[in-house]
C-alpha cells in the first residue's frame, strides 16, 4: 500500500508499506479521507515531536475492510472516524472520561501510525474506549475528517463557558478559528468578533457568521471589541493562533471575569510577558484547552451534519501519491485546510 512516512522535520516521504492484518481485538479500515492539521505541519517544522518513521494524520475516516477476531459491534463496509487518542482508561482523568488529559496517552499520527495511508490499523484500545465512531447516515467522509477539528472547538467553547446571547472574539481565522466562528454562531452566541492578519480570511469569517473583522494591522482592535460590547470586553477570547503577541494583547479584549483561552499551540519555550494586575483584578480565567473527550468527539459528528458549511473549509484534497504536496500547501498559506482524499 502506499504510505506518507514521517522522517524528520522538513521530510515526508510516500513509500511502498505492507498492508497491516487486523490481530485480535484490531480493525483495518480501507481510507477514504484524511485532513491535515497545523500541529501535523508543527511536526514538519520541528516544533513538535513525533516518533521518526510514523505514519503521520490524526484525522482519519475510513470504511471497515476486516475486523479482528473479539471485535463486536461494528460491521465490515462501515464508514466510521476515529479520535486518535491512546489511553490507558484506569487513570485520575480517564476514570472521569478526561482521555485526552492521560499522562499515559499515545497518539495515532505521531506515535503510531495514523490515516495517511490506503490502509490503517486501528489499535485494539483505540477500540476498547470508544474511540471509534460509525458515520452518521450522508455525512460526505471529507466533511466527517473534521470531527476532530470540530470536538477540539466545541471543548474549546464549553471551556470558555460561552453561553447562547454571549459574545466572543477569535483571534486568528485560520481553519480553527473559522471553525470557531461556526460552531460558536450554531451554537448561538450573539457577538462574535474576528482579529486576523489575512483580509482573504477575514471574508471567510464574515461569510461564515462573524459580526464584526479586523484587521490588526489597520484596525484599534481592543477599541473596537468594547465598542462592540458596551464598554466592557467579550466574555470569552479565544487565541487561536501561536502568536505570542495576539496573547499578549488577548487580555486587554476580555470583560470582568470573563475567559480568555491560549487555543493555538505556540512553539516551544515561548514565554510572554503577563499582566497578573489585569487577572487579579479583573477576576479574568486564563486557560487554554486541548483535544477533547469522546462525548466531545461524539457530538461533534452529529453537529457536523447540521453544518453543510464545514466542507468549504476542506480547500485543497490530494491523492496520497501527492501527500507531500498536503503539507507544502499549508506552509505556503495556500487555501484554508489540506487534506487526503482516496
Amino acid at each position: 500500500m502506499k504510505a506518507c512516512v514521517f522522517h524528520g522535520p522538513g521530510d515526508v516521504r510516500v513509500e511502498e508499506r505492507q498492508r497491516p492484518r487486523p490481530g485480535r481485538g484490531e480493525m483495518l479500515l480501507e481510507m477514504r479521507a484524511t485532513g491535515i492539521c497545523y500541529s501535523d505541519i508543527r511536526v514538519y517544522k520541528g516544533e513538535k515531536k513525533a516518533r521518526a518513521g510514523v505514519i503521520p494524520g490524526h484525522e482519519p475516516v475510513g470504511v471497515i475492510a476486516a475486523l479482528g477476531e473479539g471485535v463486536d459491534g461494528f460491521r465490515t463496509g462501515q464508514e466510521v472516524a476515529v479520535c486518535p487518542i491512546l489511553a490507558c482508561g484506569a487513570c485520575f482523568f480517564c476514570r472521569r472520561g478526561y482521555r485526552n488529559r492521560c499522562p499515559q496517552r499515545t497518539t495515532l499520527g505521531y506515535d503510531d501510525d495514523g490515516g495517511l495511508a490506503e490502509y490503517m490499523l486501528v489499535p485494539a484500545a483505540v477500540i476498547r474506549v470508544g474511540h471509534v465512531f460509525p458515520l452518521p447516515a450522508g455525512l460526505p467522509p471529507s466533511r466527517a475528517t473534521l470531527t476532530e477539528p470540530m470536538a477540539c472547538v466545541l471543548n474549546s467553547l464549553e471551556t470558555c463557558r460561552l453561553a447562547a446571547g454571549g459574545s466572543l472574539v477569535v483571534v486568528g481565522a485560520g481553519p480553527m478559528g473559522l471553525l470557531h466562528v461556526m460552531l460558536a454562531r450554531q451554537l448561538g452566541v450573539a457577538t462574535i468578533i474576528v482579529a486576523e492578519l489575512m483580509d482573504e480570511r477575514l471574508a471567510h469569517a464574515r461569510r461564515w457568521g462573524a459580526d464584526l473583522c479586523l484587521n490588526p494591522e489597520r484596525d484599534d482592535v481592543t477599541s473596537q471589541v468594547l465598542a462592540a460590547t458596551d464598554g466592557l470586553g467579550a466574555d470569552a477570547v479565544v487565541v487561536s493562533t501561536g502568536s505570542s503577541q495576539a496573547a499578549v494583547g488577548s487580555l486587554a479584549l476580555a470583560r470582568g471575569q470573563g475567559v480568555v483561552s491560549l487555543f493555538g499551540g505556540f512553539p516551544p519555550n515561548t514565554n510572554i510577558p503577563l499582566d497578573v494586575n489585569a487577572i487579579h483584578y479583573g477576576e479574568i480565567v486564563l486557560t487554554g484547552s486541548q483535544n477533547a473527550t469522546s462525548d466531545q468527539y461524539r457530538r461533534a459528528l452529529q453537529l457536523l451534519t447540521r453544518l453543510p458549511q464545514a466542507e468549504e473549509i476542506n480547500t485543497h484534497p490530494f491523492k496520497i501519491s501527492d501527500g507531500p504536496k498536503a503539507y507544502s500547501s499549508r506552509l505556503a498559506m495556500d487555501g484554508l485546510k489540506s487534506l487526503v482524499v482516496f
